[in-house]
């Protein structure tokens, strides 16, 4: 059950599944993470990870139900759940903001 609640004049509040009314766009898109200098899609964490070690960014064990990645010379941390199909574009843009210019995340 997905969509948008939305509070009625009566003070009910009730869910429209589609606001936008069609469903070819918007809402229902994938978003994916690209690896910019490749244009590559990310595909899986293997794929990931041997993107950001070429950067300097190094595999963090603290967590054992994240995957995680540090750099030094920065207090960035990337947490990822484990399960890869859980990666959601929130995680994406976190990937983004903490490696500028190397990734961007696009509408599949």
């Amino acid at each position: 059950m997905s969509g948008v609640w939305v509070f009625e004049n009566n003070g009910v509040v009730r869910l429209v599944e589609n606001p936008r009314g069609d469903s070819s766009q918007g809402a229902s898109r994938r978003k994916v993470l690209v690896h910019l200098p490749t244009n590559q899609v990310v595909t899986s964490y293997d794929v990931l990870e041997e993107m950001l070690t070429s950067i300097g960014w190094e595999r963090y064990y603290n967590d054992p139900d994240l995957l995680q990645f540090h750099k030094r010379s920065t207090v960035h941390l990337i947490s990822l759940p484990k399960d890869f199909n859980k990666l959601k574009p929130m995680h994406m843009y976190d990937i983004v903001v903490k490696a500028r210019n190397v990734f961007e995340v696009r509408d599949s």
